[in-house]
């Protein structure tokens, strides 16, 4: 009986899209664009080789995508949630 009152108060989760990918993209680079000039202390860990992006390595990605999916996952989930994705 419990089990039927818990499935009662999941939400109905859309299925992954096009729409779902880009908002998360965007996310992403908008999180790494504003890390790239708030990280004071950078480049104490591996470089990755991308052009444009110096001294900006694996722990400053790693830290920057992090909180661009979590900020995707929310506007992703607050987006269906009000209707606007589908």
């Amino acid at each position: 009986m419990n089990t039927i009152i818990l499935l009662t108060i999941i939400p109905n989760t859309t299925a992954w899209s096009l729409q779902h990918a880009f908002i998360m993209i965007l996310s992403n680079l908008i999180c790494i664009g504003i890390g790239r000039y708030a990280i004071q202390v950078r480049g104490l860990g591996p470089e990755i080789p991308i052009v444009g992006l110096k001294e900006f390595g694996l722990p400053e990605l790693l830290a920057t995508t992090s909180l661009g999916h979590a900020i995707g996952a929310g506007a992703i989930i607050g987006l269906s949630s009000i209707g606007i994705l589908t």
